[in-house]
């Protein structure tokens, strides 16, 4: 039986953890992560399923520690599995698996390298993304490919509804090759860096609309930080507008950037095409197209920013 130690958060924490216990995998111990009160919890706990299995589970801060490194050493373990976790794993600890370290990244490497990579694609209108299985090396996500899944970004998804797809091609993934990884008969693949890019995290202000883009760019904003991210905001009178669902239109638009109500339906004007508006908060008070209309008229209203 192979021993693993987990580096494990999310709901990829939560599928691949469970895919190695389905597989027999002696998981010796998980290395996970202390929820963050200032953060929006919408994910499954890993340490919640940890314990429903009653393996052991640690939370530092920094898993790179003397303290931390020797307790992982005396577990023996053959193999580490990182499935969402995020912190970087340096290298006196990434020396101490027998038969290696591999992370579960969520995009088909070598792209969207880095954090954050689905709400990426999305922001790049990609089609198409996935999970891919890859040994860690000190440099984030540049390690062997040993497996990928794709999944399919249709035109309207958001970063949750994507995420979801990814989370199952996570499961996939690491379920089609974990027997082969175990027995020692599994292939990896070199990356090819150059088909590819690195990418940073993203703060709630990235979510700020420049209505000087195309519609279609915008679109694609908005559905990337949609809730249970922060979501695209704007200003509209002088108040904070939060932009939560759009579709892109063909209908004509005019020439200066507004936001305006119509037969019922809200539509913002962009540097190039038109949205309707689908769902949007104004002041922090959810609006429908009907209510804006009736506290503030049909006439055109210039966005502030």
């Amino acid at each position: 039986m192979s021993r693993a130690v987990v580096f494990a958060y999310h709901n990829v924490g939560c599928r691949c953890l469970s895919v190695l216990l389905a597989h027999g995998v002696d998981v010796a111990l998980v290395v996970t992560h202390r929820d963050n009160p200032k953060e929006t919890i919408w994910f499954d706990s890993v340490a919640e399923l940890a314990a429903l299995h009653g393996i052991p589970t640690i939370t530092p801060d920094n898993p790179n520690t003397p303290e931390v490194i020797a307790q992982i050493r005396a577990l023996q373990p053959d193999f580490f599995f990182s499935f969402y976790y995020r912190e970087m794993l340096k290298r006196e600890l990434l020396e101490i698996p027998k038969r290696g370290a591999l992370n579960m990244h969520g995009s088909l490497l070598p792209k969207y390298r880095g954090r954050v990579p689905v709400n990426w694609a999305i922001i790049h209108g990609e089609t198409e993304t996935g999970s891919t299985l890859h040994y860690m090396t000190e440099k984030p996500d540049n390690g062997d490919i040993v497996a990928q899944q794709a999944v399919p970004i249709l035109p309207n998804d958001t970063a949750l509804q994507v995420f979801q797809k990814v989370t199952v091609a996570a499961e996939m993934a690491l379920n089609d090759c974990l027997p082969d990884l175990l027995t020692g008969r599994a292939k990896a693949v070199k990356q090819d860096l150059s088909k590819g890019g690195y990418f940073g995290g993203r703060k709630a202000e990235d979510g700020v609309i420049d209505w000087s883009q195309s519609a279609q760019a915008i679109h694609n904003l908005v559905r990337a930080v949609a809730p249970p991210y922060p979501g695209a905001t704007t200003m509209l009178m002088g108040k904070t507008m939060r932009i939560l669902q759009t579709l892109v239109t063909q209908c004509p638009a005019g020439e200066k950037t507004a936001f305006y109500v119509k037969k019922g339906r809200a539509y913002a004007i962009c540097g190039k095409g038109l949205l309707r508006v689908v769902r949007f908060e104004l002041d922090g008070i959810a609006m429908s197209a009907a209510e804006f209309a009736a506290f503030f008229g049909t006439q055109r209203f210039e966005f502030n920013c």
